[in-house]
């Protein structure tokens, strides 16, 4: 399964979820699925968006996980 390592990055930035959630500019609903991981797909502009504000590349947004 891979997860969105978003939460770890703003911390890494110090920044907040509220101050992504303003920049992205999507609704708080869907803001909260993906960073919690409950979406099934993500916007390549959205994934672009993410990289450039969190100033990481994709490899550092995205965690591959082993089910057990």
């Amino acid at each position: 399964m891979i997860k969105l390592n978003v939460l770890q990055l703003l911390e890494k930035n110090g920044k907040t979820k509220y101050w992504l959630y303003k920049q992205l500019g999507m609704s708080y609903q869907n803001f909260n699925k993906m960073v919690n991981n409950e979406t099934k797909s993500i916007r390549y502009e959205n994934i672009e968006t993410l990289c450039l504000l969190l100033h990481c590349t994709p490899n550092d947004l995205f965690e591959i996980h082993q089910e057990e």
